[in-house]
């Protein structure tokens, strides 16, 4: 015991590499993820705003989506920052605790946003199936209830993957080959027996996995017996609207999952991991408000009467 206590000693930094193998693609990668990163920033607060400003979108379907935004500017920003820039730098050094803090709040609202997915192909499912009782079945203590449900799960399985960071041992240099604290970049570096983190990410990440899907799958499929059973081809119609852009947001996010931890070790890549992080940090925050906000006309009609409001504030 005290061994390990000793060799964690021996590392209060870690240093991150983050995409230094490629030096001739630092300043385009850097100008891309700014740019992803602006847009994801701008279009969540941007949604947030808008259900503020707009009645008409202070329903539950909404409540939930001002939280995934909420989450998708935080993961975005847990990462981020950093990632642009060990792009400028050659090379960052992060505390051990900094460490352990980022892969917290990263860990913790991805698991949020698994569950606030799932929570919503729910709220679909009673948008759907029974519209007239919406409203009252998707009561604002209903709602609240909902999402606390998925903050403290999250954070509780978020926690318990952060203890078992903690215990290793980290000797050595401490280099981890990732722009963040990853879960299998930090392992890579441990000096001690992992078997228990493994064993814990991975029932962890299958009992989530599963629990969402099980959930998300079960509503959907609720919902495609009652949209086929519907006389009337405008009600269809309005049914399918109201889940395609849901659909699309469930599918890039758990797509990335099954990329990212359904590939066998032996063939995955470090860069493979990088790009996934990626496509969590910068592209699903900045496709996520698009898709929802696109096909919506209250969100498009709030915006334009911002641009418009901006135009006439500037003018004068």
């Amino acid at each position: 015991m005290v061994h390990n206590e000793v060799n964690q000693s021996q590392v209060t930094t870690f240093i991150l590499l983050g995409f230094s193998e490629y030096p001739h693609l630092q300043v385009p990668l850097f100008c891309v993820f700014l740019m992803g990163y602006t847009v994801a920033l701008m279009g969540n607060l941007g949604l947030i705003v808008v259900r503020m400003i707009n009645r008409k979108l202070r329903t539950p379907m909404y409540f939930f989506l001002s939280h995934l935004s909420f989450l998708d500017i935080c993961y975005s920003s847990v990462l981020t920052p950093q990632l642009l820039e060990l792009l400028v730098v050659e090379r960052k050094m992060i505390s051990f605790e900094g460490c352990m803090m980022q892969f917290f709040i990263g860990c913790a609202c991805v698991v949020i946003e698994m569950f606030m997915l799932a929570v919503m192909a729910y709220d679909r499912l009673v948008a759907v199936c029974n519209p007239l009782l919406y409203t009252v079945t998707m009561s604002p203590k209903l709602c609240a209830s909902l999402v606390a449900g998925t903050y403290l799960w999250g954070g509780l399985c978020s926690a318990i993957l952060t203890y078992s960071l903690g215990q290793l041992s980290y000797c050595g240099a401490g280099i981890i080959n990732h722009f963040g604290c990853e879960f299998s970049a930090v392992l890579s570096v441990a000096c001690s027996d992992t078997t228990f983190s493994q064993m814990s990410c991975l029932g962890i990440s299958l009992f989530n996995e599963s629990c969402s899907l099980l959930i998300t799958l079960a509503s959907y499929v609720v919902i495609v017996v009652t949209i086929l059973r519907m006389p009337s081809k405008g009600g269809l119609r309005r049914a399918f609207s109201t889940c395609t852009s849901h659909l699309t947001a469930i599918s890039i996010f758990h797509g990335v999952i099954l990329l990212l931890y359904c590939v066998p070790s032996s063939t995955r890549s470090w860069l493979l991991v990088k790009i996934s992080t990626v496509l969590y940090a910068i592209i699903i925050p900045m496709l996520n408000p698009l898709i929802y906000s696109l096909r919506n006309k209250d969100v498009k009609e709030t915006v334009r009467r911002l641009i418009k409001f901006q135009l006439q504030t500037h003018s004068l």
